[in-house]
């Protein structure tokens, strides 16, 4: 896998090394002084990892930058987004409608801030905390397209493994419920006793935006795809209609939900 670089984080980690290399400190002694480990200044460094305000600070004092070092502290941020997602977070909030399968996770845009927390505290490797926020607060402002005016027709599968998930508490599902009364948005579910193979292959999205173009998008734990050819959309057309054609009917769906919310 490549590595995904910020140019912003490698400018500002280039930066960094530069003054500290000048200044003969040692990174285990920038490490000790921001309470970071060598292996993660050097990440910074690399460009990697985004260097925090803790570190730029630490790192201005020891090495006597007179604020230079400190001052990045304005441009250098957490992405709302990972890399290799971003292309799709844009043409997300063109689309004018949206299809949505998802077998082991609740769909970014239904997720409650409890949820999302937990999801992106426990990623591995680990974030640091400014950049977990910045995540939390991407992912959450992403739920405007469910009421942006004018409105999206949202359309959501979800595998009932996605409902039965650790991080899944009652607040998530009575929170499906809400968004599932809103008349642009469609909410299924996929029992288990109603499994498709063609439902156990993974999540899958669809969209069309408002200049007509239509893409196909799939999420991995390393790799992401957003593509417009039109094999794919129309593969992931065929196979997401068979999933609707075997999920429950929206109303089923919520009484399902509600079943789930009561046993919590």
């Amino acid at each position: 896998m490549s590595v995904q670089y910020n140019p912003t984080w490698r400018y500002g980690g280039n930066q960094l090394k530069r003054w500290r290399t000048r200044a003969s400190v040692t990174r285990e002694e920038l490490g000790a002084a921001s309470n970071y480990s060598p292996d993660t200044i050097k990440a910074m460094e690399q460009g990697v990892r985004m260097p925090t305000a803790r570190v730029l600070d630490a790192a201005d004092e020891l090495c006597h930058a007179e604020g230079l070092l400190s001052a990045a502290k304005d441009y250098v941020k957490a992405e709302k987004f990972p890399a290799r997602a971003q292309d799709f977070m844009q043409y997300e909030q063109q689309a004018v409608s949206l299809w949505w399968y998802e077998v082991v996770l609740i769909p970014g845009l239904l997720q409650t801030e409890a949820y999302v927390r937990r999801l992106i505290s426990t990623f591995v490797p680990p974030m640091d905390e400014e950049t977990v926020e910045q995540r939390v607060a991407g992912r959450l402002e992403r739920g405007g397209l469910l009421t942006r005016k004018p409105l999206a027709a949202c359309s959501f599968a979800l595998y009932e493994a996605a409902l039965r998930g650790p991080h899944v508490d009652k607040e998530q599902l009575v929170h499906l419920l809400e968004v599932g009364r809103r008349n642009n948005v469609a909410i299924q579910v996929l029992p288990y006793e109603r499994a498709v193979s063609s439902g156990l292959m993974g999540q899958m999205i669809l969209m069309e935006t408002r200049d007509r173009e239509r893409f196909a998008y799939a999420d991995g734990s390393s790799v992401s795809q957003l593509t417009s050819d039109a094999e794919v959309v129309s593969a992931y057309t065929e196979r997401l209609s068979v999933i609707r054609m075997e999920a429950l009917g929206t109303e089923d769906s919520a009484r399902f939900i509600e079943r789930m919310a009561d046993e919590l």
